[in-house]
């Protein structure tokens, strides 16, 4: 059968399965990519086995980093770290500037935690802001909306770029660095839609008014600094690795100097070093801040491991489909495609994985399934291309498309409505644009970057 009418039939799979027959995302890529696995040329006794084999790839290389990261995030929170952190930006940029210090509050919290944590943790926040000043709270919520859903779906250790940089097979510090690249302008211009939706579209605030939290209690927070660590370390320890790995080939005066260094990098900025690293200091917070039993410093563990099993499950399950793609010969099927008339391949391969992603997004709703489902297949289609520009770049398009589209189908759609009290109209006015925004220009940084900075 032709590689090309394969990958059309995973994909119907897929997205049959998810939508019309709401199965569960990981069973829907198993199943997918044993499809995709059994019609590919082979030795019949291994195409179910390397169905196995590129779950297990997966698993192992993102698997710990997930896990890890769920505990970060969960120990951020009850430790008080996060409330530090907002604390920190409002008291350094002051209350007039209160819906930046959002949205810059926003974007450092989802470096670690997910999206709709840290919407949960702004919200009352963004309400008790609404209550002194009586005005700007569309604005409030759309500003730390724009930053939030621009860090997770763009930067690891969140499960959709770390499950992209996986499946194309790039640097995790690499992806770190562009995917805050491209969501810093992304964040920008999404705020500045924020500012404009609130002055056309103002919404009263519906929900009741909670206390975030007493003076007391804020002086009882971590230090800032603390709070900030689990959170700044594994970026810098990640990357350290990234540019002494970089600085090893490139700087030939220096050669010695970053060779020598290079096995001290290798093994701290290691993700999972990294990551583990930070997520002592979390807990090392939440034991010394709350002063729990060793019961309960448990079962925040392992509430946490529970919520990230599932999405570790659907990341290896997009490996396997990827793996069973490229047994197809996918790739230089797309290759030949391109040397027969594609007048610019580089930038048909970055519109290709925006569109792909974009498309199963609104079909199916999550943003980290549709990320993982192009990735591999893109995975296996430019494998063997000569690019112009660097894979990262393939990565942020997908991540960019998959901010695209948001409604009722997804899950962030409704936390928006029914936490911050938007109506069902409202959020359509305002959240699935602000999403929309925000996915453009991260596009178009990427279009941007890939040909002013290709990094090869």
């Amino acid at each position: 059968m032709h590689p090309l009418l394969i990958l059309l039939l995973g994909m119907a799979t897929v997205l049959v399965a998810i939508i019309a027959f709401r199965v569960n995302a990981f069973l829907a890529l198993i199943g997918a990519a044993i499809l995709v696995s059994v019609l590919a040329p082979g030795d019949p006794a291994t195409k179910i086995a390397r169905v196995a084999d590129g779950f297990g790839r997966t698993a192992g290389s993102v698997g710990v980093v997930i896990a890890l990261a769920a505990v970060i995030g969960a120990a951020m929170t009850e430790s008080g770290a996060a409330d530090r952190i907002v604390g920190g930006f409002l008291n350094l940029l002051g209350e007039r500037h209160d819906a930046v210090a959002l949205g810059a509050t926003a974007f450092v919290l989802s470096l670690p935690v997910f999206f709709d944590t840290v919407f949960f943790l702004l919200a009352p926040l963004a309400r008790s802001m609404y209550a002194r000043t009586n005005r700007q709270y569309l604005k409030y919520l759309l500003a730390m909306t724009s930053s939030g859903v621009a860090t997770h779906t763009l930067v690891p250790p969140h499960p959709g770029p770390l499950g992209v940089a996986d499946a194309l097979g790039v640097d995790l510090g690499l992806m770190v660095l562009m995917g805050v690249v491209v969501a810093l302008p992304s964040a920008i211009v999404g705020f500045q839609f924020a500012r404009w939706r609130d002055r056309t579209m103002p919404i009263p605030m519906r929900v009741p008014i909670a206390a975030h939290a007493a003076p007391e209690a804020q002086a009882a927070l971590p230090a800032l600094l603390p709070s900030l660590l689990p959170v700044v370390l594994p970026v810098l320890l990640i990357a350290s690795n990234t540019i002494v790995d970089a600085l090893r080939t490139r700087d030939a005066a220096r050669a010695a100097l970053w060779a020598a260094a290079r096995p001290v990098t290798a093994t701290i900025g290691h993700p999972v070093t990294a990551l583990f690293v930070s997520a002592v200091i979390a807990m090392w917070l939440y034991a010394r801040r709350r002063r729990p039993t060793r019961q309960e410093l448990a079962e925040l563990v392992e509430r946490s491991l529970m919520g990230a099993g599932i999405v570790i499950l659907i990341v290896a399950a997009g490996g396997a489909f990827g793996a069973s793609l490229q047994a197809t010969g996918i790739g230089p099927v797309i290759q030949g495609a391109f040397a027969r008339g594609v007048s610019n391949p580089g930038l048909t391969v970055l519109l290709l994985a925006f569109v792909i992603t974009m498309v199963i997004r609104a079909a199916q709703g999550s943003s980290t399934v549709a990320m993982i489902t192009t990735a591999g297949m893109l995975g296996a289609m430019v494998k063997g291309i000569a690019l112009p520009y660097h894979t990262v770049y393939i990565g942020t398009a997908i991540a960019s498309g998959s901010l695209m589209a948001s409604w009722m189908n997804d899950a962030g759609f409704w936390i928006f409505s029914k936490v911050g009290g938007a109506t069902e109209a409202e959020t359509f006015r305002s959240w699935t644009p602000l999403l929309s925004i925000v996915g453009l220009t991260g596009l178009a940084t990427t279009l941007l970057l890939a040909r002013l900075l290709p990094l090869r």
